[in-house]
């Protein structure tokens, strides 16, 4: 199983990113995928997450500035962030495991985050005011 993050950059208050998570052999019907993110000295944030049957969830802390979407053709997640502030700095991670069942989890839970398996290795995202 592969997880790839991508797009993370640098932006101005107010602005927007897109990032990018290509996953690859995880079974066709059975995964979930998640964005998370980790300030430092902090446990990682789960934000989104997507089950296998195209079921997304969007946590609430970011509802209404974050939106997540798969790609119709390919296995890549995305991560729409918008209305971006200093406090969005972060690394941000994308995480996946061949289990439906995690992603039934409470996003905000230890659990989700413990159940995910595979991780890239993170994207940085900076906002500067």
């Amino acid at each position: 199983v592969h997880v790839v993050e991508s797009g993370g950059g640098a932006v101005q208050t107010g602005g927007s990113l897109r990032l990018s998570c290509g996953f690859s052999g995880l079974p066709a019907v059975t995964y979930c995928v998640a964005w998370f993110r980790q300030f430092p000295g902090k446990e990682r944030q789960a934000l989104a997450k997507l089950r296998a049957n195209g079921q997304t969830y969007v946590a609430e802390p970011v509802q209404g500035r974050f939106t997540t979407s798969k790609d119709a053709n390919e296995n890549i997640l995305y991560l729409q962030m918008n209305d971006l502030t200093p406090d969005d700095t972060a690394q941000y991670y994308c995480a996946a495991v061949a289990s439906s069942e995690v992603c039934s989890y409470d996003i905000r839970s230890n659990t989700f985050r413990l159940g995910m398996r595979y991780w890239g290795t993170g994207t940085m995202v900076t906002i500067s005011s």
